[in-house]
């Protein structure tokens, strides 16, 4: 019969599709998955990273959420979560794909220039900081800071500038300020006592040489007053 799989305990799949409808993947999610689709793992890995360090935060900006796809990894163990970007067609494609939310807020907002008021425990942004001009970097960290609790942390998650050398062009135009681990540290350090640099290869999570990673992570935490 319609609607029975050939394992009874399955037919709850039927049910949840019938209460909430089939996923959405956003614009660029569904690009990834149809034009490279193993590198869509590694978006989702480095949400998870993010959803474990947050785990149980009452307050989450994220900054730079895309088609906000992947958000919901974030918000599923969240109890609050406000995914941000500058260009409003992403804010709208979040919107959609995460309609069926109830503890995600979408906001459009440029952190160069702007910040949002509210004061949040967690604040990420995944593969956007590469994005920030040099000349804006101080302007972005010091509106972030100000938008973060006085215990908060910050997440932020880039390709290493060792990286760079096997980048597609496309990705190279819009990778204005890549770093090395030790570098990206530094720039940290300006705005907050203790910060934590992870290398990342592929969807692995590690702690290993960061020349030789593909993808860096540094957790701020202890912000020092501006």
């Amino acid at each position: 019969m319609a609607n029975e799989t050939y394992e009874p305990q399955y037919s709850i799949y039927f049910d949840i599709e019938k209460k909430v409808g089939k996923a959405t993947l956003g614009l660029s999610s569904n690009s990834i998955w149809n034009t490279d689709s193993s590198r869509l793992t590694f978006v989702l890995s480095r949400y998870k990273f993010v959803s474990r360090m947050f785990s149980g935060f009452k307050q989450v900006l994220e900054i730079g959420s895309g088609d906000g796809f992947a958000s919901k990894i974030v918000a599923d163990r969240v109890e609050n979560l406000t995914i941000s970007d500058v260009d409003p067609i992403f804010v709208q494609e979040a919107k959609v794909v995460n309609r069926n939310q109830q503890n995600i807020t979408f906001e459009h907002i440029n952190y160069v220039e702007d910040y949002l008021k509210n004061s949040y425990d967690g604040i990420f942004a995944l593969d956007v900081f590469e994005h920030i001009s040099p000349d804006d970097e101080t302007k972005f960290l010091e509106n972030i800071l100000k938008s973060l609790s006085s215990c908060g942390v910050l997440i932020l998650g880039m390709p290493s500038l060792e990286s760079q050398i096997h980048a597609s062009p496309a990705s190279k135009d819009g990778h204005v300020n890549c770093k090395s681990g030790e570098d990206f540290r530094s720039s940290l350090l300006t705005y907050f006592h203790n910060v934590f640099i992870f290398s990342m290869n592929d969807e692995v999570l590690h702690t290993g040489f960061h020349a030789m990673s593909h993808y860096l992570f540094a957790l701020a935490a202890n912000p020092k007053s501006l």
